[in-house]
């Protein structure tokens, strides 16, 4: 029988184990086909076309290209013959469904072993920013960073950071400690008087606390500044 024909038959009348359903049962989700899993979604086809080939045509017409698919609407999948809405809804939810779980998927923990980590840690955030932001790294004891707070954000020469709201999110956290980072768009990574004055503040407060501050980093697209490696703190 020929593979063009087998798929014109109705699914019941398939060999057990080339059914989208009991195939899954018996071999397991990841021996489907992504046309299968769709078909699973469908439950059926049409009169003429099982849910298997009417998944093959709707995922051909976006070059079998499941993230393509996901960008669909209900009102775009209807488009195709054997598709109402019930049906598109399915799909859309089950599409959506796999895109929010990339949003819970454990993230690898990080973990700061230099002022070089630190800075390729921040580039997504800082590189080719127009403006001056502050951020804060609160770190666990072995140094993993348990998250990352923009404090504040300010204008191309500046930006004001309040060291009670550091520690505020330091004790929220239980941070072991913090690191400092924030970016001069200028490209001129050497610290102003005030980056001075106010890394002597934070490492002041942070002392009373017992949170260190391991770092204050400058940040510019091509290269940094470390207080830490400029034996600054």
């Amino acid at each position: 029988m020929g593979k063009s024909t087998r798929y014109n038959l109705s699914i019941k009348k398939w060999a057990k184990e080339d059914r989208p359903r009991e195939k899954l049962l018996l071999k397991g989700k990841s021996s489907l086909s992504e046309s299968e899993l769709i078909a699973v979604l469908l439950r059926s086809g049409t009169r003429t076309i099982s849910a298997v080939e009417l998944a093959k045509q709707i995922l051909q017409s976006q070059n079998n290209n499941l993230s393509k698919l996901a960008r669909l609407s209900v009102k775009d999948l209807q488009k195709f013959k054997g598709i109402g809405e019930a049906k598109a809804i399915t799909i859309v939810s089950a599409l959506e469904l796999g895109r929010r779980r990339k949003d819970h998927e454990p993230v690898k923990a990080f973990k700061i072993k230099s002022s070089q980590d630190a800075f390729d840690y921040m580039r997504p955030e800082l590189l080719d920013q127009p403006h001056e932001e502050f951020w804060l790294l609160l770190l666990k004891r072995n140094n993993e960073v348990i998250k990352k707070i923009q404090i504040s954000k300010g204008g191309v020469s500046g930006t004001v950071v309040d060291p009670k709201i550091i520690f505020k999110h330091a004790l929220d956290e239980l941070a072991s400690s913090v690191l400092l980072i924030h970016n001069h768009p200028s490209g001129n990574p050497r610290p102003s008087q005030t980056d001075m004055n106010l890394t002597r503040k934070i490492k002041g407060a942070g002392e009373l606390l017992d949170i260190p501050v391991l770092d204050h980093i400058i940040f510019c697209n091509e290269t940094y500044y470390s207080f830490a490696d400029k034996s600054l703190l």
